[in-house]
């Protein structure tokens, strides 16, 4: 995936969506999110149960085309029984490896870091990205981990081989400076999924930043 990974990597959170309207605002907005540019586009929902995780996944899954990626956070059998093209795993969560055995060789595996040891341990043969985080300050995560600054981003860059995604308190402002930090793309949330906010709009315009900073890496919708 190395040179193909998108430079933005979006993260809907299941709290960020309506309770009335649920699919028609889902599948508008992951169609929205596509014709932006968006390449790969991850779910999270750690407090729904199975049924409205499938039930959103298969949305998300119908609307999206050949040109977006969907990831499941956690839920490995879910995103294979939706038919999403990968996984993501935390430190608390199953091991790259269990998932892998679940997902299978030809859907992506990722994990999050949050320091030195935690990415010396990756096992890259298992995984297709690692992201590590929170480069600063975040409110999107209930008990965060200890912010690793810029500085842990570019320690990250020589330690692991395979495309690293950052994450944690990354914001239209900054974004620039993570990708300057080596990061081959950011995870985004709130910077992008906000009430009152254009998703899609906002989509663009990192889009746009990501291609400026890092032209060597310029994203291909």
């Amino acid at each position: 995936m190395g040179s193909k990974f998108p430079t933005l990597y979006p993260i809907l959170d299941a709290g960020f969506l309506p309770a009335e309207g649920r699919a028609e605002f889902l599948r508008r907005l992951v169609r929205e999110l596509a014709d932006a540019g968006v390449g790969i586009l991850q779910y999270r929902n750690k407090h729904g149960g199975e049924a409205e995780v499938l039930a959103d996944a298969r949305v998300m899954r119908a609307a999206a085309d050949e040109r977006m990626l969907l990831v499941m956070n956690d839920w490995p059998w879910l995103a294979v029984e939706a038919g999403f093209d990968g996984v993501h795993v935390g430190q608390t969560d199953m091991s790259p490896a269990e998932a892998r055995a679940i997902v299978g060789p030809g859907r992506i595996v990722g994990i999050s870091t949050h320091n030195e040891a935690q990415l010396r341990a990756t096992d890259a043969a298992l995984v297709d990205y690692v992201a590590i985080g929170p480069v600063f300050a975040t409110v999107t995560k209930e008990n965060p981990d200890p912010v690793v600054g810029l500085e842990g981003v570019r320690a990250a860059c020589g330690l692991i081989r395979k495309p690293l995604v950052a994450i944690g308190g990354i914001t239209v402002a900054n974004a620039g400076e993570v990708w300057a930090a080596g990061a081959d793309s950011v995870a985004v949330i709130s910077a992008i999924f906000k009430p009152g906010e254009n998703a899609a709009a906002r989509a663009r315009e990192l889009i746009g930043t990501a291609n400026a900073v890092r032209p060597d890496r310029v994203n291909k919708p």
